[in-house]
């Protein structure tokens, strides 16, 4: 999709280094890292996001994510890391391309309120 952020750093338009690369995905640093080590694995095919994606597309995903955590420890992540996938407006997704967010690299809040509406 010409106007995918995603697809057009996967298609070399886009300078972005990478970690990490196969023929399903990629691995990049965040550009607004939220913590100190703040990486996205992002499939190559396009789909907007969790809930759209096919069975197919599902087994890639896991695929994906199996050799990830091949390669964490390589990435400083051997304590541990949390994986996010944002889906919708609410959820503050801003890429519609399926991505998962992966934060580790010191131990990390047990909070994961994100609403400033709710009390801690």
């Amino acid at each position: 999709m010409s106007d995918c952020i995603f697809c057009r750093i996967i298609a070399g338009e886009i300078p972005s280094p990478r970690l990490y690369e196969d023929e399903k995905m990629i691995v990049i640093r965040d550009i607004n890292p939220q913590a100190p080590m703040h990486l996205l694995l992002i499939p190559k095919e396009h789909y907007p996001n969790i809930a759209e994606m096919t069975a197919k597309q599902a087994t890639t995903l896991a695929r994906c994510l199996r050799t990830f955590a091949k390669l964490a420890d390589g990435f400083g992540l051997s304590g541990g890391f949390r994986i996010i996938s944002n889906k919708g407006a609410d959820a503050c997704q801003t890429v519609n391309h399926l991505h998962i967010h992966i934060l580790g690299g010191e131990k990390l809040s047990e909070n994961m309120n994100c609403s400033p509406d709710l009390p801690i």
